[in-house]
C-alpha cells in the first residue's frame, strides 16, 4: 500500500483563487496565512456585523431574503445572478446565510432557458453547502422531477470539453472565443461531481448521477475482457445496447457511442491529460506550465519550470480526489476501474511533468492513492474480499499467461518465460528484462498481444509509457496486511513534523488532500479498518505532537559548562531522566532486521513536584505509553530571523522521539507499584517511597541520548490499544453466518404494566388476551407472554421496521391477530429478597417497538433524542433477554464512564441477580451503589456469598436432623442437595419437609386457606431452596481456584452473563480477552464478531456529539467526525426512532425537535407541577442574552484556540449567585461552555466571588436583557409557566452586580437579626433561670455578628484576571 499523505505546506488562498470564477482584482475577503491566529482565518473572520453591512445582503433583502419585516421583492433577474457570479461568488458565504440557492436560484430554475452563470452559481452554492457540512440536497426535493433536469443540463455543460478536445488547433482558437469552461469553473464542475457521488445514498441525486458510473461507459478494451469472463455482465450490457438502439428507432439518438453516459467520463479524463500532461512533442496545448518551444521532443525539465498556474495544478489534484472516490465505492468502482486502466491514467500521470515538479507533490501523492484503489483486493463484480491466497494466484496466472505469450511469440524473451515467477515479478526486474525490446515490439505486445492499451492512443508511441503499463500490470503489489504489519504504532521525530504526513493548518475544505476518506461506503471491511487505521494512526501523531509542543518549553533546556544538557523549568507532564540503562535486547524476528524488543530500566525523580502532580506519576501502570525524548538545544538562543525560518524541532532542540510502553514501575526502594497481576497481594500493597522512581519499559530502539520522560493524560493516551486492535482485526479471518431464527414467543416480563398498556403498545394488532391452557382471558393482568404472527414457514413476520412486516399490514385488510398470554409466575420464596423487582415506566408504543427489535437476533438501531428514555429502553431489552435467553451472555460497550453507569445503576433496578454482573474498566469507582461490581468486587461478594449459603445449608440439615458437616464445601453442600432433593409434588402434598427451616420468614408460610395457595408457597419454598444450591454451585469454582486473578478471569468468562465496559477499555484489553476465550451473544452499543454474536443493538443519536478530532482536516475532508451510527443511518439501515420526550418542558423542547421527525412529548411533561411551574425569580424559562463588551473587550483568546470572555463570566457568575440568594440548591444549577479557555475564566471568578461564602458556594445560559422577577424571594412558586409576572429588566453587568449586592445585604441583615434575638432570648432565659450562667452563647448561623456592608460589584482595575472582591464594614447599629 502507498504510504498516505497529507498536506499543510501549501497556502491554501490559491485554492480560493481557483475555485471561484472571479477576476483576480475582484473584491476579497481579509486573507491571511494560516499561521495566523485563529479568530482571523478564513472563513471564521466574518462577523455578524460585517454579513449585515454588507452590500450582499442589501441586495439578498431586495430580491429573496426571507424575514419578519419582508416586503414584495423584485421579480427574477438573469442578469442579476450574471452579475453576482462575475463580480460577487468569492463571498460565496454571505449568498448562503441569506440563502440564495434556496430562495432565489432554485425556484426560478428552468432547464431550456436558465443560463450558464445559472446553472453554475447552482453548483456553487451546493459546493458551499457541503464545504460548511450542512444539508445541500433538502432543498430540492420540493421539485424532485426538476432536479433530474438540472443534474442532466450539468453533465451537458461539459459538451463544450467534447467540442474542444475533438477541435484541430485553428478550430480550437475560434471556439474559445464562444463561452466555455475556465479552468476554476472546471475546479467547481469537479468538486460538484465529488460531493454527488459522495451522495448516493439520496435517491434524487443516485437515480441520475450513477447513470455516468454505469454499465454504459463500458466501451474500453478492458471492459471487453471483462464482459467474457462474465456471462452475467454481458447479459446485462446486450440489454444497454439494445436499449439504446430502441431510442435510436425513434430518432432520438443515432448510434451508443454518442450517449452522454457512454463519453461523460472518458471525456472528463481526457480533458484532465490535457490539462496536466506537459509533453509538447505529441501536440498538446499545455495549461498547468506556460507555453514553451522543444523542437527535440525532449522531456521537459519540471523543476526548471517557474512559473506555474496554480489553478490547473488545484484542478489535477480535484480530479484525481475525483477519480479516487469513484475507485473506493463499489457501485461506481465496478466500471470506471476498466476505463482507468484502458486509458492507462495511472501511468500516464506517473510520467507527466507536474508528477516531478516541486509544486506537484500533493498531486503525486493524490497519484499513488489513486494506484492503490486500482490494484484493490477485491472482486468487483461480487463484492467480496479476495483473501491473500487468491490474490496471490490471480498473480500467478497473470505472469504465468505473460510468461507462455513471450516463449511463443517474443524469442527476447526466452529467458523470462523460463525464470521463476518470485526472482522476476519485481517492477526493477521486470523492466530489465523489458528493455530488450524495440519500441515497435513493445507496442505489439502491449497493445495487440495483452491488449493493455489502445493502439490509437498517441501514447503508445512512447517506450517509458509503455513499459509503465506493463510493469504496473505484472509486478507483485504488496498486500494490505502486509502495508499495514509494517507500519509502527509509535510515531517518530521524521512522521511527526512533517507536513506531508500531518497537516497542522486550519483546513476548512478549500484544497484537496492525499488522505482516506470514511464518506458512505466501503470496498470491504479491510478497506474499512485500513482506512481507519491511518487516519487514526494520523490523528494521534497529531496530539502527540501538540502535547510535546505544549510540554518541553517549560522546562526551558540548555547547555551547560559541561556541554551537556540541563533544564531550568519543570513541566507538569514531562520530567528530566536521571539513568538510562538497558537491561534486554531481544533477537529479531524471522524475516526482519530490527530487535524483537528492547527493555530498558529509567530512573527519574519526582521530588520538586507538589503532591497532586507527584499521584499522578505514581498512578503510572503496566502498559503505560510513555514518550523519551533527546534535546539538544543550540548553545546560543536563536535570533529572531532564524526563529521564523528553524522548524518547531530547531526551536526546542528536539532530536529524537520514541515511543514505549510501561512493564512495570518500582519506588526508591526497588517496590513494586501499581501491580494487576496478582504478584502483590491487596493487604500486602504500600504506599511508595522515596521520590525516585524507576520504570521498566519495552519497545525503545534509540538509546544513551535521551533525556527527558513525558507521559500523556490517560484519556488520551489509548492510541497504541487501539491501533493494534485493528491491526489484529485484519490480521484475522472474519466467519459470516446465518441469522438465527426469530423468537416466536417471548416473555416480556414486567415491561407492561397493565392490559391496557398492552393495547396502547399494539394499536395496529387485534389483542386477544388468553390463558396458558388457551382459553379467553377476560381480565388479563401482567406479566404477559406474546406470541408473534408467522407465516405459512413458521416465519415470524412482526419485525419492527421489517420490510415484511410493513408489507403484511398494508395488504391485509383485517388487523392481525396478536396472542397475548397472561400466566402467574412461579412463587420465588418467602423471603422479601427473593421478590424480584419490577419495572414502573409506562414503555410508549415505540419504545415497545425498540424493545421486541432488540430481544429478535439480528441488528437493531434506536435513535434517541435527548430525554426519550435510550436508557430504559435499552436496561429493558436486557432485562427481557436475561429471562428469555438465560444462557446468553450480553457485552454492554459504552463511549463514556458516566454512561456505563447510568444503564448498569438502572439494571441493577431490574428483576437481574446481581452475582450476573460485572463492570469492567475504572468507571466503577463512580457508581452510585454499596456493591462493588468491579472484577475483585464480584469475587470477594461470591466469596462472601459462598459463607452466607453454607451456613443456610447448615442450618437446614440442623432442620431436617441430619449431620451438619455437610455444609462444609460447595461440593459436599450438592451431594447433600442431589440426596436430599424432593422435587415431587405428592411428597410436599403429604408432609413438608422445612418447616423448620423456614420458620423465620417474616410471614407464616402457609396461610391455611386453600390447598392451592398453600401448595404454590410449598413450590416458592423449594425454588428458594433451588435458587440457594444454584448459587452454591456457581461458588464451587472459587473454592478450587486460589489466586485473585484466575477467580477474576473465571468470573468474567463463565457466570458474568452481563459485561459492561467502555469502548476505551474494550480496546485496552482486548487481546487480554481474546486470550482468556472471553465470548457474548448479544451486543449493545450506547452512542454508540465473529460466529456467536446473535444481535447488535445500537442505540445513541447521531445528532448529537459526533467523534472528537481535533485536527481539523482530518475532521472536514476525511470525514472523521462521522460515526458508525449515522453511516449506517445514512446508508438506509432501518431504524427505530424514540418519539416522545419526557426530559424537558415543551417550550425547552422546540429548541431541538425540529431536528428529529416527530419529536413529541410524553404526557408527564404537560401535567407533572414540575414542568408546569414556572422558575421562581425569572420571567422566562429560557433567555438568550447578548452581553455587551465588558470595559471595551470583547472576545479574546490570550493564545491560539483559547477563547475567553470576561463580561459574560462576569454576568453568568451574577445570575448564579441571584440564584443561589433565591435558594436553588446548588446541584440543580450548571453551567456550560463550549470552551476551556472561557470554562476556566467562569470557575477563576466563581472562586473569588462565591468561594468565600457559605450560603452560596461552587456550582448555565446567552439575552441581551435578563428578566427577573424580582416580587419572587424563594425558590417555590405557584406561578405557572405562562404567568410572566412582574417582569424587571437587567441590562448590564452593572445592574446585576447592584442587585446582587442587595439581596447579599438582605441576607445579612436577616442573619443579625436572627442572632441579636437569639442573644435577647438567652438572657432572658438566664434572668429567669440562673443556672445557665456559665454557659456561652453560641452564634446561631456560625459568621461573624459585626457590622457587615459588602460591594459585590467587579473590580473594574483588574486587568483581565477577573479579581472580585467582597468588602465587609461594620455597622454600628447591628
Amino acid at each position: 500500500m502507498p504510504k498516505i499523505y497529507g498536506t499543510g505546506v501549501y497556502d491554501f488562498r490559491r485554492h480560493r483563487v481557483a475555485e471561484y470564477p472571479v477576476l483576480a482584482e475582484a473584491p476579497s475577503l481579509m486573507e491571511k496565512p494560516s499561521h495566523s491566529k485563529p479568530a482571523s482565518d478564513f472563513p471564521s473572520s466574518i462577523t455578524l456585523t460585517d454579513i449585515q453591512r454588507d452590500r450582499l445582503t442589501r441586495i439578498a433583502a431586495e430580491n429573496w431574503a426571507v424575514t419578519a419585516d419582508s416586503e414584495i421583492k423584485k421579480p427574477f433577474s438573469s442578469e442579476l445572478v450574471k452579475e453576482i457570479y462575475c463580480s460577487e461568488l468569492r463571498r460565496v458565504m454571505i449568498l448562503e446565510v441569506s440563502q440564495y440557492l434556496e430562495n432565489y436560484l432554485w425556484p426560478n430554475f428552468n432547464p431550456e432557458s436558465s443560463s450558464f452563470e445559472h446553472v453554475m452559481s447552482m453548483m456553487l452554492m451546493v459546493n458551499e453547502k457541503f464545504r460548511e457540512n450542512v444539508a445541500a440536497w433538502i432543498c430540492f426535493y420540493n421539485r424532485k422531477d426538476m432536479f433530474t433536469s438540472f443534474l442532466e443540463r450539468n453533465t451537458s455543460l461539459e459538451r463544450d470539453v467534447i467540442k474542444l478536445i475533438n477541435c484541430t488547433y485553428f478550430e480550437k482558437s475560434k471556439f474559445l472565443q464562444e463561452r466555455s469552461l475556465t479552468i476554476s469553473e472546471k475546479t467547481n464542475y469537479l468538486l460538484f461531481m465529488i460531493n454527488a457521488f459522495q451522495s448516493l445514498e439520496d435517491e434524487i441525486v443516485s437515480e441520475t448521477i450513477m447513470r455516468l458510473a454505469g454499465l454504459d461507459i463500458g466501451s474500453a478494451c478492458h471492459m471487453a475482457i471483462e464482459l467474457c469472463l462474465n456471462e452475467k455482465l454481458l447479459k446485462k450490457w446486450k440489454r444497454v445496447v439494445k436499449r439504446v438502439k430502441d431510442t435510436s428507432k425513434q430518432g432520438k439518438l443515432t448510434e451508443f457511442s454518442t450517449t452522454v453516459e457512454a463519453n461523460f467520463l472518458r471525456n472528463l479524463m481526457l480533458e484532465f491529460l490535457q490539462v496536466s500532461i506537459q509533453d509538447l512533442s505529441f501536440g498538446f496545448d499545455m495549461e498547468v506550465f506556460p507555453l514553451k518551444s522543444y523542437e527535440d521532443g525532449s522531456v521537459v525539465d519540471a523543476n526548471g519550470i517557474e512559473d506555474i498556474d496554480d489553478g490547473c495544478v488545484l484542478y489535477c489534484e480535484r480530479f484525481m480526489e475525483f477519480l479516487i472516490d469513484l475507485l473506493s465505492q463499489l457501485p461506481t468502482r465496478r466500471f470506471i476501474r476498466p476505463l482507468v486502466s484502458d486509458i492507462g491514467l495511472v501511468s500516464k500521470c506517473h510520467l507527466s511533468a507536474l508528477h516531478r515538479h516541486e509544486k506537484g507533490k500533493l498531486f503525486a501523492q493524490l497519484v499513488d492513492l489513486l494506484m492503490y484503489y486500482v490494484g484493490f483486493e477485491i472482486d468487483d463484480h461480487k463484492g467480496r474480499q479476495m483473501t491473500e491466497d487468491e490474490v496471490l494466484q490471480a498473480h500467478y496466472r497473470r505472469f504465468q499467461a505473460f510468461q507462455l505469450l513471450a516463449f511463443k511469440k517474443a524469442p527476447k524473451l526466452r529467458e523470462l518465460s523460463l525464470s521463476n515467477i518470485g526472482a522476476i515479478d519485481k517492477g526493477d526486474k521486470l523492466l530489465r528484462k523489458l528493455s530488450s525490446f524495440s519500441l515497435e515490439e513493445l507496442r505489439d505486445c502491449a497493445c495487440s498481444k495483452l491488449k493493455l492499451v489502445s493502439k490509437d492512443d498517441p501514447w503508445s508511441g512512447r517506450v517509458d509509457f509503455l513499459c509503465e503499463v506493463m510493469v504496473s500490470f505484472f509486478e507483485k503489489q504488496k498486500s494490505q496486511k502486509e502495508a499495514i504489519n509494517a507500519l509502527p504504532l509509535y510515531p517518530n521525530e521524521r512522521i511527526m513534523w512533517d507536513e506531508s504526513f500531518v497537516p497542522s493548518i486550519n483546513y476548512y475544505g478549500e484544497g484537496c488532500l492525499a488522505l482516506p476518506k470514511l464518506n458512505l461506503q466501503f470496498l470491504t471491511l479491510h478497506d474499512y479498518l485500513l482506512r481507519n487505521f491511518n487516519l487514526f494512526r494520523l490523528e494521534s501523531t497529531y496530539e502527540i505532537r501538540e502535547d510535546i509542543q505544549e510540554a518541553v518549553p517549560h522546562l526551558l533546556s540548555y547547555i551547560n559548562s559541561e556541554g551537556e544538557t540541563a533544564f531550568r523549568g519543570w513541566s507538569r507532564m514531562a520530567v528530566p531522566i536521571k539513568e538510562f540503562k538497558m537491561t534486554e535486547v531481544k533477537q529479531p524476528n524471522i524475516g526482519e532486521a530490527k530487535p524483537s524488543a528492547v527493555t530498558a530500566e529509567i530512573t527519574f525523580s519526582i521530588s520538586s513536584y507538589k503532591a497532586q502532580i507527584r499521584s499522578e506519576w505514581n498512578a503510572l501502570k503496566e502498559h503505560d505509553v510513555l514518550f523519551l525524548l533527546s534535546i539538544h538545544p543550540s548553545f546560543e538562543p536563536l535570533t529572531e530571523e532564524e526563529a521564523e525560518k528553524a522548524t518547531v524541532p530547531q526551536k526546542l532542540g528536539l532530536q529524537f522521539v520514541r515511543g514505549c510502553e510501561v512493564i512495570e514501575i518500582r519506588d526508591e526502594e526497588g517496590t513494586l507499584m501499581n501491580d494487576f497481576t496478582g504478584r502483590i497481594k491487596r493487604d500486602e500493597w504500600k504506599p511508595p517511597k522515596g521520590e525516585l522512581r524507576t520504570v521498566t519499559k519495552g519497545e525503545v530502539d534509540v538509546y544513551k541520548t535521551f533525556s527527558i520522560l513525558m507521559r500523556r493524560k490517560p484519556k488520551e493516551n489509548n492510541f497504541k490499544a487501539i491501533l493494534e486492535s485493528i491491526r489484529d482485526l485484519m490480521n484475522e479471518t472474519c466467519i459470516w453466518t446465518n441469522r438465527p431464527d426469530l423468537l416466536e414467543k417471548v416473555d416480556f416480563k414486567d415491561t407492561f404494566l397493565d392490559a391496557a398498556h398492552v393495547k396502547e403498545s399494539f394499536q395496529n394488532y387485534q389483542v386477544y388476551f388468553v390463558n396458558p391452557d388457551g382459553s379467553d382471558n377476560f381480565q388479563p393482568s401482567p406479566p404477559f407472554r406474546i406470541k408473534f404472527p408467522t407465516d405459512a414457514k413458521r416465519r415470524v413476520l412482526y419485525v419492527p421496521s421489517n420490510e415484511t412486516s410493513k408489507m403484511v399490514m398494508e395488504h391485509d385488510s383485517q388487523k392481525v391477530e396478536l396472542l397475548v398470554e397472561a400466566y402467574i409466575p412461579p412463587d420465588p420464596g418467602p423471603y422479601p429478597q427473593d421478590q424480584p423487582n419490577k419495572n414502573s415506566v409506562r414503555f410508549t408504543p415505540t419504545q415497545v417497538e425498540a424493545i421486541i427489535s432488540g430481544i429478535q437476533p439480528g441488528l437493531t438501531m434506536v435513535v434517541g433524542p435527548p430525554g426519550t428514555g435510550k436508557t430504559d429502553t435499552a436496561v429493558q431489552i436486557l432485562n427481557v433477554l436475561y429471562h428469555n435467553c438465560p444462557s446468553q451472555r450480553t457485552l454492554i460497550i459504552t463511549h463514556s464512564n458516566q454512561a456505563l453507569n447510568d444503564i448498569f445503576e438502572k439494571i441493577m433496578e431490574r428483576d437481574v441477580p446481581a452475582r450476573y454482573l460485572l463492570q469492567l474498566g475504572q468507571g466503577e469507582q463512580e457508581l452510585e451503589t454499596d456493591l462493588d461490581f468491579s472484577r475483585q468486587g464480584r469475587v470477594n461478594a461470591m466469596l462472601v456469598r459462598r459463607l452466607e449459603l453454607l451456613s443456610e445449608v447448615e442450618r437446614l440439615a440442623h432442620s431436617l436432623q441430619l449431620p451438619e458437616d455437610v455444609a462444609y464445601t460447595c461440593e459436599t453442600a450438592g451431594y447433600f442437595w442431589l440426596l436430599h432433593n424432593h422435587n415431587n409434588p405428592t411428597f410436599v402434598q403429604d408432609r413438608f419437609p422445612f418447616k423448620e427451616f423456614f420458620s423465620n420468614t417474616p410471614k407464616p408460610v402457609f396461610a391455611g386457606i386453600s390447598y392451592e395457595e398453600d401448595m404454590r408457597s410449598a413450590k416458592g419454598c423449594f425454588q428458594h431452596l433451588k435458587t440457594m444450591f444454584q448459587e452454591l454451585e456457581e461458588c464451587r469454582a472459587f473454592e478450587l481456584l486460589k489466586s485473585t486473578v484466575d477467580r477474576s478471569n473465571y468470573l468474567m468468562t463463565k457466570p458474568a452473563k452481563i459485561v459492561a465496559m467502555t469502548c476505551t477499555h474494550a480496546a485496552l484489553k482486548r487481546k487480554d480477552f481474546l486470550n482468556l476465550g472471553f465470548k457474548y451473544d448479544n451486543l449493545l452499543m450506547e452512542e454508540n464478531g465473529y460466529a456467536r454474536l446473535k444481535r447488535c443493538i445500537l442505540i445513541g443519536d447521531h445528532h448529537q456529539l459526533p467523534p472528537a478530532v481535533k485536527n481539523m482536516a482530518f475532521q472536514k475532508y476525511s470525514h472523521m467526525d462521522q460515526s458508525l451510527f449515522t453511516r449506517f443511518v445514512r446508508l438506509g439501515i432501518p431504524y427505530i426512532e424514540l418519539n416522545a420526550q419526557g426530559r424537558a418542558r415543551p417550550s425547552l423542547a422546540t429548541l431541538y425537535n425540529w431536528r428529529y421527525k416527530e419529536l413529541g412529548d410524553l404526557p408527564s411533561v404537560r401535567v407533572k407541577d414540575i414542568f408546569l411551574k414556572a422558575n421562581a425569580g425569572f420571567s422566562f424559562d429560557y433567555q438568550l442574552v447578548d452581553v455587551l463588551d465588558y470595559l471595551g473587550r470583547g472576545e479574546s483568546a490570550p493564545s491560539p484556540w483559547f477563547y475567553q470572555n470576561e463580561g459574560e463570566a462576569e454576568y453568568i457568575v451574577s445570575v448564579y449567585i441571584y440564584m443561589r440568594l433565591l435558594g436553588y440548591p446548588v446541584n440543580k444549577i450548571s453551567i456550560l461552555t463550549t470552551y476551556n479557555g472561557q470554562k476556566l475564566l467562569i470557575r477563576d471568578v466563581i472562586n473569588r466571588r462565591c468561594a468565600p461564602y457559605d450560603f452560596i458556594g461552587l456550582p448555565h445560559k446567552r439575552p441581551d436583557q435578563l428578566a427577573l422577577n424580582l416580587s419572587e424571594a424563594t425558590a417555590y412558586t405557584d406561578r405557572c409557566v405562562e404567568d410572566k409576572g412582574p417582569v424587571q429588566l437587567i441590562s448590564g453587568l452593572e445592574e446585576m452586580a447592584e442587585l446582587v449586592k442587595y439581596q447579599i445585604h438582605q441576607v445579612y441583615q436577616a442573619r443579625a437579626i436572627s442572632h441579636q434575638l437569639g442573644e435577647l432570648s438567652a438572657s432572658e432565659e438566664d434572668r429567669i433561670n440562673p443556672a445557665n450562667e456559665g454557659i456561652g452563647s453560641m452564634d446561631v448561623d456560625g459568621i461573624v455578628s459585626e457590622n457587615e456592608n459588602m460591594d459585590l460589584a467587579p473590580n473594574i482595575n483588574s486587568n483581565g484576571s477577573e479579581s472580585v472582591s467582597f468588602f465587609i464594614d461594620k455597622d454600628e447599629d447591628m
